[in-house]
């Protein structure tokens, strides 16, 4: 059977954990490679996928030992959900002296 890989980039802003690993990796862009098989039988071309995986250690930080973490697409839009969900809270948190005080006359 014939598997189709693509290969795309995430960028975390912040720590993050995924199942695959013992402890949370650091913030940076990491290449993520999926593998998907086709589904036979349909009048339509349409793929299934099969795995996904996470490479480490991030492209900003080619230091240290390689690994791929299995994941799952729900897990790693989670994580990025959170990444996101933590970058806009800090960037509303006022920052001292500068809170929503009233102009005075």
């Amino acid at each position: 059977m014939t598997v189709r890989t693509t290969e795309t980039t995430v960028t975390f802003d912040h720590p993050f954990r995924l199942g695959g690993a013992d402890d949370p990796l650091p913030a940076g862009t990491y290449r993520v490679v999926m593998d998907e098989e086709p589904i036979l039988g349909l009048s339509f071309i349409a793929y299934r996928r099969t795995a996904t995986m996470l490479h480490t250690p991030a492209l900003s930080a080619p230091q240290g030992r390689s690994a791929s973490l299995s994941t799952d697409q729900e897990e790693l839009d989670g994580a990025l959900a959170k990444d996101r969900q933590k970058t806009t809270e800090s960037r509303d948190v006022p920052r001292s002296g500068t809170g929503n005080q009233p102009a005075s006359l």
